[in-house]
């Protein structure tokens, strides 16, 4: 097999691992790299969906200890029912759409061009919400109501557009309904675990047959490398929230935008 697959999963790894729980959108890195490496043979729309798994494994990896209680207590505590039915509830409104207009957008909005657009907006977006004074109302995860969850899970359906980003969907969105940084960002993390794992798997079993047994190395290479590396960006970006605004994620969207729509419009 080519080296360069190897390489390009290595990378691809990395791109996702770093990107998925930023907001800066790891849909639209990761379909910017593919078309920097030339990544598109047939599995590559698979092998990309497989790696977001490594991702959300890296969440289920540092929330353990929340995440088993909440499961093993779920049948008769009522704060880890509220828990799973705020994530519920938060997780409908985009598995809806999703569902609904899934062909569209992958048959129209995957392109650099649309990311790139997709990019500079968001950004300057962020920037708008930053700037405005925001009413805290919730500063811990189980002080979010159903309603604000619900709202987050409005927000969160903005990001089937690529490039959109849906960690910054959901935490600006989580941020205009009164939580801190810091809760936002961890309401985010949780959400993507139901979120990615379905909308994963609903692809992988569309697509299953797109898959040889010569595409394992590479699958595990770039599954792994996502896996440590998200691993990685989830404890610097918990640190980074308690005392930093996204403004800095907002200006390098703008500016990654700016120059791919520049690259792939010329």
């Amino acid at each position: 097999m080519d080296l360069s697959l190897y390489f390009s999963s290595f990378i691809l790894g990395l791109v996702e691992g770093a990107t998925e729980f930023l907001p800066v959108s790891s849909t639209g890195h990761l379909i910017i790299a593919a078309e920097f490496l030339k990544f598109n043979q047939t599995s590559a729309n698979v092998f990309e969906i497989f790696i977001q798994l490594g991702s959300i494994l890296a969440i289920v990896v540092e929330y353990r200890k929340t995440l088993f209680k909440v499961s093993s207590h779920a049948l008769h505590d009522q704060a880890s029912q509220n828990f799973v039915l705020r994530l519920f509830i938060a997780f409908l409104p985009a598995a809806i759409l999703g569902l609904l207009f899934h062909k569209a957008i992958k048959a129209y909005l995957f392109s650099p061009i649309y990311v790139s657009l997709a990019l500079i907006l968001g950004g300057v977006v962020m920037i708008a919400i930053e700037k405005r004074p925001l009413r805290i109302i919730s500063k811990a995860t189980n002080d979010i109501s159903m309603m604000q969850a619900f709202k987050i899970g409005c927000a969160q359906c903005l990001s089937l557009i690529p490039g959109v980003s849906r960690a910054a969907a959901t935490i600006m969105g989580g941020m205009l309904t009164g939580l801190n940084r810091k809760t936002a960002t961890e309401f985010s993390f949780y959400l993507a675990i139901p979120v990615i794992a379905a909308a994963s798997l609903f692809d992988l079993l569309k697509n299953f047959q797109d898959l040889t047994i010569q595409d394992l190395p590479i699958f595990a290479i770039g599954f792994v490398t996502a896996f440590l590396s998200a691993y990685a960006v989830i404890k610097l970006f918990i640190r980074f929230v308690a005392t930093h605004t996204f403004i800095s994620f907002a200006w390098y969207r703008i500016i990654l935008g700016i120059l791919v729509f520049i690259y792939f419009s010329g």
